[in-house]
C-alpha cells in the first residue's frame, strides 16, 4: 500500500486516512484504488469493528484531482468511474460501520465520500460543496443516493443544480452532517463515537447496515428483509449474551458470534 493512504488500529477502530495533503487530499486514480483495497481489508479483518475516514494535513477531502482529467472516451472513463465506485461499494456493502471525520473542506467527491458512511462528525467550521457541475459534470460516488437520503430529494436537486458552500452549522440543521464539533476535534469525537459503536453486538450491525442499503424499497419487501434479519440475529451467541447481561443487570460483551 502506498502512502496515499494511511491506517492505524485503535482497539476495534481502524483510522484510514487520506494522505495526500499537499493536493488538499484530492482524490486521483492511485487514491480510490488504494483507497478501495484499504476499506475492504478493514471490513474483512475481524479484530476491526468500526472504521473511522479521515484526511490528513487539516483538510477532508477537496475532490476529484482535476489535474489528472482530461477529455477522454468511455472506453477510458469507464474504469476510473468504476474505481471510485468500488470505494463507495466497499463502505456500503462492508459489514462495518463507517464515520467521516471531517475537518476543512469536503469538496465534490469529498462531499460524496463523507455522506457515504454511516456517520459525519465534522467540525464547526467544515465547508461542504458538491461543485461537480463547475467542471461540466453530474456526480458520482454514490451522490445521487445519499445525498437525498440525508437531505431529500428537492434540498438534494437545489444542491446540486445550484453548488454552493454549505459551512459546517447549516450541514447539521440540513442533515448532511451528524454531530459538529469544535474545530480539530472532529478525529478524536468520531473515534469517541467509533468506540461506543465498537462496543455494539457486531452482527446485528452488519445487519443493520444491510437493511439501509437496500433502501428505498417496496415496504413488504423491507418487512422480509426485517423477518430473516431477525431469524439470523435470535440464532446468535451475542442474542444469548444480551438477554443474559439483561437478567445478570450487566454491560453485555458482544464477540460477534
Amino acid at each position: 500500500m502506498t502512502d496515499c493512504v494511511l491506517t492505524e488500529d485503535r482497539d476495534a477502530v481502524r483510522i484510514v486516512t487520506l494522505n495526500r495533503p499537499d493536493k488538499r487530499n484530492a482524490i486521483d486514480l492511485e487514491l480510490r484504488v488504494v483507497l478501495a483495497e484499504a476499506l475492504e481489508a478493514a471490513m474483512a479483518d475481524p479484530a476491526v469493528r468500526v472504521v473511522v475516514l479521515t484526511g490528513g494535513g487539516g483538510t477532508f477531502c477537496s475532490g476529484g484531482d482535476i489535474s489528472t482529467m482530461r477529455r477522454q472516451p468511455p472506453a477510458e472513463t469507464v474504469p476510473r468511474a468504476q474505481a471510485a465506485q468500488r470505494v463507495i461499494r466497499a463502505i456500503w456493502r462492508g459489514p462495518k460501520p463507517v464515520i467521516a471525520a471531517v475537518e476543512g473542506y469536503a469538496f465534490g467527491a469529498g462531499t460524496a465520500l463523507a455522506i457515504a458512511c454511516d456517520r459525519v462528525v465534522a467540525a464547526s467550521d467544515a465547508t461542504f460543496s458538491t461543485t461537480f457541475t463547475g467542471v461540466g459534470l453530474a456526480g458520482d460516488m454514490g451522490i445521487f443516493a445519499s445525498l437525498p437520503a440525508r437531505v431529500g430529494p428537492a434540498v438534494a436537486r437545489q444542491l446540486m443544480l445550484l453548488p454552493r458552500r454549505v459551512p459546517g452549522v447549516e450541514a447539521r440543521e440540513l442533515g448532511l452532517v451528524d454531530r459538529l464539533v469544535e474545530p480539530g476535534r472532529a478525529l478524536t469525537d468520531a473515534l469517541d463515537d467509533a468506540a461506543t459503536i465498537a462496543a455494539g453486538p457486531p452482527l446485528a450491525l452488519a445487519e443493520i447496515k444491510s437493511m439501509f442499503a437496500a433502501w428505498p424499497a417496496e415496504p413488504w419487501q423491507v418487512l422480509d428483509r426485517e423477518v430473516e434479519a431477525q431469524a439470523r440475529l435470535f440464532d446468535t451467541e451475542d442474542f444469548a449474551e444480551g438477554v443474559a447481561a439483561f437478567h445478570e443487570r450487566r454491560r453485555p460483551v458482544f464477540r460477534g458470534l
